[in-house]
């Protein structure tokens, strides 16, 4: 399968990185940095020519910034017909792609994250009328090969951004206060990170694989009277799933705005 890039920065990467075997991939970007680094480390085939990925490719993947994706259609519209257009662009709506494209193409909204680079992305994607049943397998395995892709209506997309794109970054914060956590009680800053990191990989390692529901671990953890059950005293009683729920919407809310803005 012949696939393109426009835009060859992390989240490129990362995508490249799960997709390039047994695929033709071409990525461009205005830097040239960015494309000798793609052809060292990917080894793929890149360009400064937008339109020379476009005509090149079967599956073209939008992965620039918002604010750029209106310049890019306009570049690239007339060398899109019949090609599967996959957008991973935060906040654009496939409405607002079709307006310059055309509504007769055909167009696929993703938000993935930085985790795909290692085959366990989260994502979700989204489909427009024109993508044919056999095209939408072919994005769905294509994405899978990265990690998990679930569909959703693309209203939910907002949500998604806010869980799994900027996720990862939230998640980091967390950890990195539970290290900092550690250190004050007395761990060296080497020793906390690495367990604190090691058990959340381990968690989520262990809630994914035997499918237990967290509240259920967190009772197989807490014994009565426990050292478990002191910390969980503090953080039922702090808002701190208040504080995760504003984040979640900040970040949504955000998604909706660079859809306004598109």
């Amino acid at each position: 399968m012949k696939i393109g890039f426009i835009g060859t920065g992390n989240m490129a990467a990362a995508l490249i990185r799960s997709m390039k075997k047994g695929n033709e991939i071409i990525s461009s970007d205005k830097n040239k940095k960015k494309l000798q680094k793609a052809e060292k480390e990917l080894g793929i085939k890149t360009t400064t020519d937008n339109n020379e990925v476009a005509k090149n490719s079967e599956i073209i993947f939008l992965c620039a910034k918002p604010e750029d994706i209106k310049e890019i259609l306009e570049e690239i519209k007339s060398n899109v017909e019949n090609k599967i257009i996959v957008s991973i662009a935060a906040g654009i709506k496939m409405k607002f792609i079709e307006n310059i494209v055309g509504e007769n193409k055909k167009i696929v909204r993703v938000m993935p994250n930085l985790n795909c680079a290692l085959a366990e992305m989260a994502a979700a994607f989204s489909y427009n009328k024109n993508i044919e049943a056999n095209e939408k397998e072919s994005i769905k395995n294509l994405l899978n090969k990265a990690g998990l892709a679930l569909e959703v209506k693309e209203e939910k997309m907002d949500a998604v951004t806010a869980l799994c794109g900027s996720g990862p970054a939230f998640i980091a914060y967390i950890l990195n206060a539970f290290a900092k956590a550690a250190e004050k009680e007395g761990l060296s800053k080497e020793i906390a990170y690495k367990l604190a990191l090691q058990t959340l990989y381990g968690t989520a390692k262990l809630l994914k694989e035997t499918r237990e529901n967290p509240k259920k671990l967190i009772n197989r953890v807490a014994s009565k009277g426990g050292t478990t059950e002191a910390g969980l005293e503090v953080l039922e009683n702090s808002e701190i799933k208040k504080i995760i729920q504003d984040t979640i919407a900040a970040a949504a809310k955000r998604s909706e705005d660079l859809g306004k803005d598109g």
